[in-house]
């Protein structure tokens, strides 16, 4: 039986429209009805493989962006959002802390050099106690 379905898979269309003759013609006939079934139930099988695997990507991306709305401040909350207003919001906040971190960035640098002089300042000072 499973010689039949190896054969089937491997032979080229041309092959499958020659009709072999055999003394066992009802043994064929039930052995090509069950190769049919199996063929069948193979592609349904195989749709319904295919069927999870999108339902399961299609969740996925639905709890992606279920995620990412939740992230964003503005869209906290809120149960309905369309996948574009969620796209839009999570860009603008992206810009948003960007410009943000950018601005503590250099409050940090301008504290750095505020502390570079103080620094500075204090070395002098203490020479200048020492003399």
């Amino acid at each position: 039986m499973y010689i039949y379905m190896y054969i089937e898979f491997i032979m080229s269309d041309d092959d499958r429209d020659i009709d072999i003759e055999s003394d066992e013609s009802d043994e064929s006939d039930s052995r090509q009805k069950h190769l049919n079934n199996s063929q069948y139930y193979s592609q349904a099988e195989k749709r319904a493989h295919h069927n999870a695997l999108e339902r399961k990507r299609r969740d996925h991306i639905k709890d992606s962006f279920s995620r990412l709305r939740d992230c964003v401040p503005t869209l906290q909350g809120e149960k309905v959002a369309s996948r574009t207003q969620i796209l839009k919001k999570a860009v603008e906040y992206i810009q948003f802390m960007r410009r943000k971190n950018s601005s503590h960035d250099q409050d940090i640098n301008d504290l750095i050099r505020q502390n570079d002089l103080l620094e500075s300042q204090i070395k002098i000072c203490k020479r200048s106690r020492r003399r």
